[in-house]
């Protein structure tokens, strides 16, 4: 292990937040995506060697980032980026691979397609700008005067200064949103679709088509997730448009292609601070804070430059 990203999801599984998705056993080491070299392969591997450069979505019932070393499924790893060291490819898998499976696969963007991307500076969002130009999307997002001139430069078309601006005054007729944010943003983001649209939530609360497709579960987690998004299904009948919350699911071939996006010059990792081990709780403390540009990642202890 040379580097770890940290993401919203370790603090609130840390916090008990995500038991009824997810129950591990106590004391578990913690950590969703990393950067390393393999160490050893296991009977059958063939796609990797020892020696390799390598970077993951480690697996939702295992985590085991925050460590030394770590143990994943070959059909979970890809190669790096050639032209990323290990803090920033780090930073790549778990918010890439959301942003990528929201954009192309629930929200199906195309070329013409307009779509809303509320918080489009942050950990995701700015993965989410780059992965919807890409597709062939037209951009509106929020952001703060500090960060207007990122999301500018990622490609965003329409910025809305959300510390002046209402983006519901602003925003009209998307064809989709991608809601990075819940509450009054997911609220509100409703109403400025067109019918028909759909928008994709990572903040919002799951509705029954997660607990079945994200999830593999059944019939008690998807009435549990029917009364837990009761409010925001209504609130989407009301304008005529379709709401979904996005578990991503890790894949090492969906993380296979961003690495070439990123090799291309197409899509561009965002760091904004990078935290040593032994440092890892003021990495949370500022991740926490809710104004990071980008991603946050740890250094692993011994790690090269």
């Amino acid at each position: 292990m040379h580097a770890a990203g940290l993401n919203p999801v370790d603090f609130k599984t840390r916090q008990g937040m995500l038991k009824v998705v997810q129950r591990y056993k106590l004391p578990t080491v913690m950590g969703n995506e990393l950067a390393g070299v393999v160490e050893a392969i296991g009977d059958g591997v063939t796609r990797f060697s020892v020696g390799d450069r390598v970077f993951a979505r480690v697996a939702k019932d295992t985590l085991g980032a925050f460590a030394d070393y770590a143990t994943i499924p070959e059909s979970l790893l890809a190669t790096m980026p050639a032209t990323l060291d290990f803090e920033t490819a780090a930073g790549v898998p778990l918010a890439g691979l959301t942003a990528l499976q929201a954009l192309r696969d629930e929200l199906g963007l195309k070329p013409g397609s307009r779509v809303f991307i509320p918080g489009g500076a942050g950990g995701v969002g700015t993965f989410a700008i780059q992965i919807a130009k890409w597709l062939g999307a037209e951009v509106t997002t929020t952001a703060s005067p500090r960060g207007k001139a990122l999301v500018e430069r990622l490609g965003a078309d329409v910025v809305i200064d959300y510390t002046t601006q209402a983006f519901e005054n602003e925003v009209r007729d998307m064809d989709g949103v991608f809601d990075l944010l819940g509450g009054d943003t997911l609220k509100k983001s409703f109403g400025v679709m067109k019918p028909g649209g759909k928008v994709v939530s990572i903040a919002g609360l799951p509705e029954p088509e997660t607990a079945r497709k994200d999830l593999g579960r059944g019939a008690f987690l998807r009435t549990l997730f029917w009364f837990a998004s009761y409010g925001s299904r209504v609130e989407a009948r009301k304008h005529r448009v379709s709401y979904r919350y996005l578990f991503m699911h890790p894949s090492g071939a969906e993380l296979t292609e961003l690495a070439q996006l990123i090799d291309d010059g197409k899509l561009e990792p965002v760091i904004d601070r990078v935290f040593s081990l032994d440092e890892i709780a003021d990495a949370f403390a500022y991740l926490e804070a809710g104004h990071a540009k980008g991603k946050v990642v740890v250094r692993m202890v011994d790690s090269p430059a």
